[in-house]
């Protein structure tokens, strides 16, 4: 609170919080009673007055953070240090709209706005404001680098992603030459936030031992002889020749093995290489074969 009220252009006349313990307590009680501040707080028993107390939680706090949990020494010097940066830029370069009027004709509802402005131009824009205070924003303003601002920000937000992801927060920031060339491109990404990026997930592999590890090349060569067959009678076929050690619940392993081949067989009709191997091609050619004009594909016909 003395930090805030340091920090702040003007006094501070009073406070609303919600009813929980780490502002309903007397240390908090006891400093607003000597600092003659005001403390309010939300009616008991009345969760719907929660979005006017925090109404800055989502559309500031959340949407920088996000909803990662930190926890730590670290993770809180950190948060310090983002929020140095996300004050200067919100009040200073943050266009906001302020709700004036609302009018009800009958069901309907219309709701009148003011004029898009930053914290510091409604603060300059009114009269109570001391000339003193003004002209001292007016200077920190001029100060400020707004690419510099967002670069620290972002820095701040992969760190937090960092932790929350990995355990372990990245060293330092890019330089401004290359986070000016990353926002050339930023509008290609979905989300360029790196706190509101989910946690990439791991790969699921696999969790048991393979039961046709011994006998898969045998499968392929027979679906290779004879790729009409289903995974059913490749299933059968083994059991025959090995009565007993393959029950009939491998047919869910057969059968997914059986349509890869499939594919890679289609593949190779239609296009007459293997998958994943297009690159290794000549430019000119793309897989086919000239012969004087004409061009031989490597399938016969024509596909529709």
């Amino acid at each position: 609170m003395t930090e805030l009220r340091r920090l702040m252009p003007f006094l501070l006349l009073g406070i609303d919080t919600d009813n929980d313990s780490v502002f309903i307590n007397e240390t908090i009680r006891d400093y607003c009673v000597n600092s003659d501040i005001e403390f309010a707080r939300c009616r008991p028993y009345r969760k719907n007055d929660q979005a006017y107390v925090e109404q800055k939680n989502g559309s500031v706090i959340r949407r920088i953070v996000g909803y990662h949990r930190y926890e730590g020494v670290e993770a809180a010097a950190i948060l310090a240090e983002l929020y140095r940066s996300v004050r200067l830029f919100v009040n200073f370069f943050q266009l906001s709209f302020k709700l004036l009027e609302k009018r009800r004709n009958g069901a309907m509802l219309k709701k009148l706005y003011s004029s898009p402005a930053t914290p510091h131009h409604r603060l300059l824009s009114d009269a109570r404001a001391a000339v003193e205070v003004c002209n001292r924003l007016l200077r920190m303003r001029e100060q400020f680098d707004l690419v510099k601002l967002l670069r620290d920000i972002r820095a701040g937000q992969q760190r937090f992603a960092d932790i929350a992801h990995q355990g372990t927060p990245s060293t330092e920031a890019p330089n401004i030459e290359s986070f000016l060339q990353s926002l050339r491109i930023a509008w290609t990404e979905a989300e360029v936030r790196p706190t509101a990026k989910a946690k990439p997930k791991l790969k699921r592999e696999r969790r048991r031992l393979d039961p046709l590890v011994n006998v898969t090349n045998d499968l392929y060569t027979w679906f290779e002889d004879e790729p009409w067959r289903t995974g059913r009678e490749l299933r059968e076929r083994l059991q025959s020749i090995y009565p007993g050690e393959y029950p009939d619940g491998l047919i869910r392993t057969v059968q997914p093995r059986v349509k890869g081949w499939r594919r890679e067989r289609a593949h190779r009709i239609i296009f007459g290489i293997e998958p994943g191997k297009a690159e290794q091609l000549p430019e000119l050619t793309g897989g086919w074969e000239h012969s004087g004009e004409a061009i031989c594909y490597p399938f016969g016909g024509i596909l529709r």
